[in-house]
Order: structure tokens, then C-alpha cells, then sequence
């Protein structure tokens, strides 16, 4: 998502509120002038006023029927309905007083939705007009008749009627004003926050996705620069092993280096086969148990001296997945953090449901600082001595890439809990 869609967007919603404060216009001018015949008995001009209000209710349907479209709403777009609204104002104010009509400060509202929604030079711009109509309603208008239908009344305080009338209608305007600044305005405030929430969080995943990218790219490289290395060192952990004047006690040692070289291959042997077939090797369906404990076989033969205990719970059978094969380097990199955090031993546990599959993984060791809490899954962040804060970035990239997400906490009795939360669709039969 780009910023000119993003823009669009809002630009929609700032349109599909005109509407409705349009709508709500409408309803209100009709009231008024009927309040006007039927109470106060005024003779308006109503032709001309009535197809003002019929034409901007034709404009707001016709606009209705234009949003239910994907054409996005640009701002001189936005800017025009605006500018009808101060014409058809204009228009009614003219038949009705010009600017001795107390509804004169309505002509604030399209310049604070403008001010709030539009760039710079459109709020200038419809300064300029607001004030220009404003200006000549001033001068060119028809005033508004000063019988009434009471005219034994005539004698009491007329002026004073007129001027009671007046001051109400001002406190109406005021009210209408208000209700428009507080509810329209703040909507459209809250869309343009949103709006930039969005933004910054689309440039916090492409350069995360950059990132990803350049690592993927140097993981390649180093994969096939490391077949050699490691072909080299099984040649000799081989001849060391038939050497009979090795010391009984090395064998061992050399045979935990001959099933480490073994896994080192075996792990670069499935980077370039899923760099090849990335999309063959997502397809392939696999229960979830088969999954947690095919990466747990694979994670025991890194650290063999990491003592584990597994638990597991969920819906039976188990949820077939199609596992996107990522996962599984993300889950080893979490679970080589909490090994580091504890050597000896680390508790998982694993549930599952019809919507969603949970991995906790349990150390005991110091728990998490106040800085590694709020910075943990940051790039290149590290309290390891030798670390490049690089895995546990990895392995939440991958798991919001996959809709789930990971957290870091601590726990009350001591040692820090890795939290794995991801959904799942639900079974097919």
C-alpha cells in the first residue's frame, strides 16, 4: 500500500462524511422553512429556495452513487463539492436576508472541513470564496419581510421580535457549528492519524523486508561458500576416526563432530533446495504434531545437551497445515534463545484449537532486562557476547508474515516465557 492509495482512502471518507453532513443539511433547510410558512408566516421567495434544496439532495444522491464506486476521491474533487455547498448557501442566505440572516456563520463550516481535510492552498482558496459571498450578500440580497402574521402584535415590541428571532437564530447557528466542528472535524483528524499510523507502520515493514532480502541474499552466498569448508572437515573427522592411533576417549568427541558436519549440511542442503522451490515446498501439507515434532528431533541434534520437556494439547485429530517451511528456521532460533538463556533444561508447551495454534517456550534463566523487553525482535539487537541480534528478528518477521505474532515476557516465579501465537484455518472434511 502506497501513499497516494492511502491518500484516496481518506479522501473517501472525508466524501462519504460530506454526505452525510449533507444529508443532515437538507432535512435541517427543509424544517427551517417550514417552521418559516406554517409559525412565522414569512413571505419567501420559495421557488428558487426549494430547487436549491432539491438540487444539492440531487448532487448528494449523485454522490452517494459515486462512492459505492473504487474511483478514488482526489482532493479538487473534494475541494468542488465543497464549493457547491457554498453556492447553494449562498443562494438560500440570498433569499433570505443576506447577511442579516442570523445562519450567516454557516459559511465557517466548509472552511474548517476544508481546513481539516484539503492542503494548504484549497483552505486558502475557500477563505477567499467564503469570504467573497460573505461580502456580497452584504450589499445584494433580498431582505427578509417585516409583517407577521400577528399584526395586532405589531404595537407591543416589534423590533424587539425581530431582534429576540435573531439572537436565536444565531445561538442555532452557533449549535450547528459546534456539533459539526466536534463530531466532522475530529472524524476527519482521527482518518488523517490513521492514515499516517499506516504509513509509518508500511515503511517499518519494507525496511524490515529490505532487510530480509539482503540477509536472504547473503544466506545464499554463504550456503554454497560453506559446502566446502564443511566437506573438507568431513574428509578428516573420517580419516580420524580410522586412525587406530586415536585416543579411545577422542572417538566420541569425533563422532558428536562427524553428526555435527552431518547437520550443518543437511540444514544448508534444505536452504538451497527451498530457495529453488520455495513455492513446492509451502504446498506440501503436514499435521501439526508431525511439524512440532519433526523441528524438535531436528532442534535436539543441534544442542544435544539441552535437556526439554514437551507437552502438547488440541482438538484431535490435528489441524493438517500447509507449513510454510520458514516456520520452522524461526521456531529453532527461538528455541536456541531460550537454550542460551537456560542451558540445562527449558519447559514447551504446545495447544492448538480450531482457530489458532500456541507455542510456549519456558526458560529458567535471568528473564528479560527492562531494555532487551522493549527492544527484543529489533534488528541486530543483542545481550549475547557473540550474538548479531539477528534470530530473533528473523523469526518474528516471519511469524507476522504469517498472520501470527511473537511474544517476550517474564514470568513471576523467574526465568522468561517465548510466546508463539499463530491462526489456523479451519479443517476441511
Amino acid at each position: 500500500m502506497n501513499h497516494s492509495i492511502l491518500a484516496a482512502q481518506t479522501g473517501h471518507s472525508h466524501l462519504h462524511r460530506l454526505v452525510l453532513l449533507r444529508a443532515i443539511a437538507v432535512i435541517a433547510q427543509c424544517a427551517a422553512l417550514a417552521l418559516v410558512y406554517r409559525i412565522l408566516a414569512m413571505k419567501l421567495e420559495w421557488l428558487p429556495m426549494l430547487t436549491t434544496i432539491a438540487a444539492l439532495a440531487g448532487l448528494n444522491l449523485l454522490t452517494w452513487w459515486r462512492l459505492r464506486a473504487d474511483y478514488p476521491v482526489s482532493n479538487p474533487e473534494l475541494f468542488a463539492q465543497l464549493c457547491a455547498d457554498v453556492l447553494a448557501l449562498s443562494v438560500l442566505l440570498y433569499y433570505g436576508g443576506g447577511s442579516t440572516n442570523p445562519f450567516i456563520s454557516l459559511f465557517l463550516l466548509p472552511l474548517v472541513i476544508a481546513a481539516a481535510a484539503l492542503p494548504r492552498s484549497y483552505t486558502w482558496a475557500m477563505a477567499c470564496i467564503t469570504t467573497g459571498c460573505y461580502t456580497l450578500l452584504m450589499k445584494f440580497y433580498v431582505p427578509l419581510p417585516s409583517d407577521s402574521a400577528h399584526e395586532g402584535m405589531h404595537h407591543a415590541a416589534p423590533q424587539g421580535d425581530a431582534f429576540n428571532m435573531h439572537v436565536i437564530g444565531m445561538w442555532l447557528g452557533f449549535v450547528i457549528s459546534a456539533v459539526v466542528v466536534a463530531y466532522f472535524v475530529v472524524k476527519m483528524a482521527q482518518a488523517v492519524r490513521n492514515r499516517d499510523e499506516t504509513l509509518a507502520r508500511v515503511r517499518e515493514e519494507t525496511l524490515r523486508n529490505e532487510r530480509i532480502v539482503a540477509l536472504g541474499t547473503q544466506a545464499a552466498g554463504a550456503a554454497h561458500e560453506l559446502g566446502t569448508p564443511l566437506s573438507t572437515l568431513a574428509v578428516i573427522i573420517g580419516e580420524l576416526k580410522r586412525d587406530n592411533a586415536v585416543l579411545p576417549e577422542w572417538r566420541d568427541n569425533l563422532a558428536i563432530l562427524d553428526d555435527q558436519v552431518r547437520i550443518c549440511k543437511r540444514i544448508l542442503g534444505k536452504l538451497l533446495a527451498n530457495a529453488q522451490d520455495t513455492v513446492t515446498q509451502t504446498a506440501l501439507p503436514q499435521p501439526l504434531e508431525q511439524f512440532l515434532s519433526t523441528t524438535l528431533d531436528e532442534w535436539q541434534l543441534l544442542r544435544p545437551a539441552v535437556h526439554y520437556r514437551y507437552q502438547a494439547s488440541g482438538t484431535q485429530p490435528a489441524p493438517q497445515l500447509h507449513m510454510d517451511q520458514t516456520l520452522r528456521a524461526a521456531l529453532l532460533n527461538l528455541l536456541n534463545n531460550a537454550a542460551d538463556a537456560s542451558p540445562d533444561e527449558i519447559d514447551i508447551h504446545a495447544h492448538w484449537d480450531e482457530r489458532r495454534f500456541t507455542l510456549e517456550i519456558n526458560d529458567h534463566g535471568q528473564g528479560l532486562t527492562p531494555e532487551a523487553a522493549a527492544r527484543a525482535g529489533s534488528a541486530f539487537f543483542t545481550t549475547k557476547e557473540d550474538g548479531r541480534g539477528l534470530g530473533l528478528f528473523l523469526a518474528n518477521a516471519t511469524v507476522e508474515r504469517l498472520g501470527g505474532k511473537v511474544r517476550l515476557f517474564n514470568r513471576e516465579g523467574g526465568g522468561a516465557t517465548t510466546e508463539v501465537i499463530l491462526p489456523l484455518q479451519p479443517r476441511t472434511t
